[in-house]
């Protein structure tokens, strides 16, 4: 079935077109953790797992599993940690937590409160954000809005999942796409702060300062059924019927979602850049969701985007759903492919269907 095509912000970038961030917000620091547990692909032969086929449909050759006594905030809070530590800040001068997962400890409390007691962020406000593999994109775009208003000055977010829970190990098709890991940003205001008529000192951003370009969000909800998770919530509690049936188990429409995302990437991408008046030559790091290797190159082709533009990692962790793009980023900058004063272009897409993107000066 056709993508559609996503629609414009009826508001177009101003700021953007004199190359100044929309939002004058900085990555002070960032960090992740993924589990000491490597599953290569020759560990799930035993599953019926073809090694071959993995890397030709996927790319991945081996994912982090956590061990069974690791839940996502466990990886989560680990993550939280080293970056706080990153970045000199302690725990007690974070204002907010944002976490992005699907994949939560319980349903409530949230895994952000779980978090923030665990690194001592008292009083800091918390709350989780769920569109799955788009999460970090949602929890990303939203921290940056609140400190570029002035809100606050000090905000986590941490992209964390343990999908391995929630795929059945029967599933020779499904099981071996995903990992489990946490990728934490501290961001904070860029740009000269001014006072505004409410007593707020809000970040103003200059021409090559660090912030959001600009940036897209979206969701096709009519293709909600395509990754789903049938059982767990109240449209249908779990009995021990559906455990014994798998219904608490990801549910996915391979073929059905990688056609909407070898579609939908290009348009978006283009939109964006439209919107922020600027050119693929003038991106310098494409980072996309790491989902499945065949989806980047397809996507990233049709925009004549070189290899060497576009950061993959999935090879080594699979898809790690809210984690990805945040892991991604992490290591891109520590290997010396992502620095100051440079765009990197953002994307995520995932479960609802939904999506998210946005063009960032690092």
């Amino acid at each position: 079935m056709p993508a559609r095509v996503p629609r414009r912000r009826q508001v177009e970038s101003v700021s953007a077109a004199a190359h100044i961030p929309q939002l004058a917000v900085r990555v002070a620091a960032g960090d992740f953790y993924v589990p000491d547990r490597v599953v290569t692909n020759e560990d799930l032969s035993a599953l019926g797992c073809d090694s071959d086929w993995i890397v030709q449909r996927t790319g991945i050759r081996q994912r982090r599993m956590a061990q069974p006594h690791e839940s996502t905030s466990d990886l989560a809070a680990e993550a939280g940690q080293r970056c706080l530590a990153a970045a000199g800040v302690p725990g007690e001068a974070v204002d907010l937590i944002i976490v992005a997962t699907c994949t939560p400890d319980h349903v409530a409390p949230s895994v952000s409160c779980l978090v923030q007691e665990r690194i001592g962020c008292h009083w800091a406000a918390a709350f989780d954000i769920n569109a799955a593999c788009s999460g970090f994109m949602y929890a990303y775009l939203t921290a940056a809005q609140f400190v570029a208003m002035g809100s606050y000055q000090n905000v986590l977010v941490i992209g964390a999942d343990v999908l391995s829970r929630y795929v059945d190990p029967k599933d020779s098709k499904t099981y071996p796409l995903f990992g489990d890991g946490a990728a934490a940003l501290l961001l904070q205001p860029s740009g000269r702060a001014v006072v505004s008529s409410a007593g707020h000192r809000v970040p103003v951003a200059q021409a090559g300062d660090a912030g959001v370009m600009g940036f897209q969000l979206g969701a096709e909800g009519s293709l909600g059924h395509s990754l789903l998770f049938p059982a767990g919530g109240s449209r249908q509690p779990l009995t021990p019927e559906i455990l014994a049936a798998g219904g608490q188990y990801l549910q996915m429409d391979g073929r059905t979602v990688f056609k909407w995302a070898v579609q939908w990437i290009p348009q978006v991408v283009a939109q964006l850049l439209r919107q922020c008046q600027l050119e693929t030559t003038d991106i310098d790091l494409f980072v996309l969701h790491q989902a499945n290797s065949r989806i980047i190159e397809a996507a990233m082709a049709s925009l004549n985007i070189p290899a060497e533009k576009i950061w993959t990692n999935l090879d080594r962790y699979g898809n790690t759903c809210a984690a990805s793009i945040p892991v991604a980023l992490i290591e891109a900058e520590r290997a010396g492919a992502l620095k100051p004063g440079q765009h990197v272009l953002l994307c995520g897409f995932g479960a609802g269907l939904t999506w998210g993107a946005a063009v960032v000066r690092w």
